[in-house]
């Protein structure tokens, strides 16, 4: 089945925000939606609805610099993305950025620091963004997952949602500056329910969440050839 991000075409609309983060957040989701739509033939499916609220995983490929802002446009909740400690350096952008639910992280400091970073995040009942294969494809196809994720998703005891980005890589791949036009498909699978988490070890976790991305990425391959 088909959906859209929202039947009529609104913004999330976010709560313990400030003024300045709800409106910046809203005007860049419609205008971006519009232009993602119009300029990248942006579509997206859900193999089901997304948890309204709580902490929630979005494990996503990652294809090109994109990709935080495509899941942000697919989905009816703020998703928080991972963004490097130095770019809030620059106050006016560390705000903006802020606004937008970025989470600092300090590629300087041990990995057990960013964790606590994404787990608290979740915690505290976000859904963040993580992209398992750390950073963005070199080919278009699907890279070798990492299995931090699993051990963040067990220490928070929150859902998972699997998801691929197919023809983000086509409008913009690590070779050219700016992006170009195209057409891009979302693919959301099947959720990964906090009880299964739970009663999954993480090496069992880990291979779920790889094997439900791999099916999600051939489905979104399959779509947007034409398919179904």
């Amino acid at each position: 089945m088909t959906t859209s991000p929202r039947r009529k075409s609104e913004p999330p609309i976010p709560s313990g925000r400030s003024v300045f983060g709800r409106m910046l957040y809203a005007v860049l989701w419609v205008l971006c939606r519009t232009l993602g739509v119009a300029v990248l033939g942006f579509r997206v499916r859900f193999a089901e609805p997304l948890p309204a609220s709580g902490g929630l995983v979005v494990l996503s490929s990652h294809q090109s610099h994109l990709d935080p802002l495509l899941l942000g446009l697919a989905c009816n909740r703020r998703m928080s993305s991972l963004a490097r400690s130095s770019l809030f350096h620059f106050a006016p952008f560390g705000a903006v950025i802020s606004a937008l639910d970025a989470v600092p992280i300090d590629r300087s400091a041990s990995m057990v620091a960013a964790m606590r970073a994404v787990i608290d995040r979740l915690k505290a009942g976000k859904a963040v963004t993580i992209f398992p294969e750390g950073s963005r494809t070199r080919d278009g196809r699907l890279g070798e997952c990492k299995p931090g994720f699993a051990l963040v998703a067990k220490r928070s005891g929150v859902p998972i949602v699997p998801v691929a980005i197919v023809g983000a890589y086509e409008c913009w791949p690590r070779t050219r500056r700016l992006p170009r036009p195209g057409r891009i498909r979302l693919e959301f699978g099947r959720l990964i329910t906090a009880e299964q988490v739970a009663t999954l070890g993480e090496q069992e976790l880990f291979d779920l969440c790889v094997t439900r991305l791999h099916e999600a990425d051939a489905r979104a391959r399959v779509a947007r050839s034409g398919g179904r």
